[in-house]
């Protein structure tokens, strides 16, 4: 995209934002102001810009989502990130929230009943012995050194605010590989380039998807299963288009070399 299109891409969005901050400052928790939101999604946007050839209607939406969940799509501190993707049925390229790792886990700790959550790797050279049923047990020593072999296991724990027993759950690399086998992004992005960040947030989200938490939590968990599967999250649906003027018409973005086959490749990812 040249220069001078570009420039005016981003105008485009801004001035929609603009038109938006309403919607977008009713979704948003008291912590964040619409105008902060705004900044980092421009923001987002600039670093990967990919995302000014998406409809503009599902980045909003995915905006409107993200500020709905209080999590800022900044695409570093990886509590969110905004992610190009070719919907085939529509033949556009639209735009997905996928909620990360640290995403999940804060939203976990703000549900009211989580205290704390944590994920590690296990290698071969660890301690490690774990347990399920009427005794469980989760033991693990780290090697603590750089030759600790293999990645074996990964875990999470989650510990309650009541004080009730911690609940945990345990994945062997295959487990975890099956699903990254499952996903369209399997061959690039996060799960080459930080695959233990990766496996680390699929079994946080399995072991959230029976903990105790809350509405906000789950619906991260479904946005983030739908991004993985290839499914589009029709965010568009949850915008209100009244009073935004030209900026709401679709756009009929064609597939870039970003997507082939149905498959997400080079920007198409979720950053550590």
């Amino acid at each position: 995209m040249a220069t001078q299109g570009k420039e005016l891409a981003v105008q485009s969005i801004r001035n929609l934002l603009e038109k938006a901050k309403p919607q977008i400052a009713m979704a948003l928790p008291r912590h964040i102001t619409p105008d902060r939101m705004i900044r980092v999604a421009l923001t987002s946007i600039q670093k990967t810009p990919k995302l000014l050839e998406c409809d503009q209607i599902s980045l909003l939406g995915c905006i409107v989502q993200a500020a709905q969940l209080g999590l800022e799509p900044d695409g570093i501190t990886g509590f969110a990130y905004l992610v190009p993707f070719w919907n085939s049925t529509k033949k556009i390229t639209e735009v997905q929230l996928i909620p990360g790792y640290k995403g999940l886990m804060n939203l976990a700790r703000r549900s009211g009943e989580i205290g704390a959550i944590e994920a590690r790797v296990v290698y071969q050279k660890d301690q490690f012995d774990y347990a399920f049923g009427i005794k469980p047990k989760l033991y693990h020593v780290p090697y603590h050194a750089p030759d600790a072999g293999e990645v074996t296991h990964v875990y999470a724990i989650a510990h309650f605010k009541d004080g009730s027993m911690p609940q945990y759950d345990v994945m062997t690399i295959e487990g975890i590989n099956k699903i990254r086998n499952r996903s369209k992004a399997k061959t690039a992005g996060p799960w080459v380039t930080d695959f233990e960040e990766m496996a680390k947030k699929t079994v946080i989200r399995r072991l959230l998807k029976y903990a105790p938490t809350s509405v906000e939590v789950q619906k991260a968990i479904a946005l983030d299963e739908r991004a993985d599967a290839g499914i589009p999250q029709d965010m568009s649906a949850i915008v209100d288009v009244t009073n935004l003027g030209e900026e709401a018409k679709p756009q009929e973005v064609k597939a870039t070399e970003l997507f082939k086959n149905g498959d997400m490749v080079g920007d198409a990812q979720e950053p550590a």
